[in-house]
């Protein structure tokens, strides 16, 4: 698969990569490699494999819902840096 200079650096600018001059030859090989392996991928015959639901044949284990005793709201405040009236207080985010 052909992928130019130009392709590696418009995949860098929507990505919001920074890629230095001397990073522009290996990502262009690279990219190159993924694609032309990619397309290799076309030539498989899948008509005969059946789609895949899931990624085991069995079914997964269960554990019963049982109730148990959880922490205390003092428990789980006992080691908060910072509380206020019961609650975590935390930085703001935004």
């Amino acid at each position: 698969m052909d992928v130019t200079r130009e392709d590696v650096l418009r995949c860098a600018a929507l990505a919001h990569l920074s890629l230095r001059e001397d990073e522009v030859e290996p990502m262009r090989l690279a990219m190159a490699r993924m694609l032309t392996h990619a397309a290799s991928l076309d030539g498989l015959a899948l008509d005969q494999v059946e789609p895949m639901l899931t990624g085991l044949d069995r079914p997964l284990p269960r554990r019963e819902d049982e109730p148990h005793d959880t922490f205390t709201q003092a428990q789980a405040l006992a080691n908060a840096p910072e509380q206020d009236r019961g609650h975590f207080v935390v930085p703001k985010v935004l």
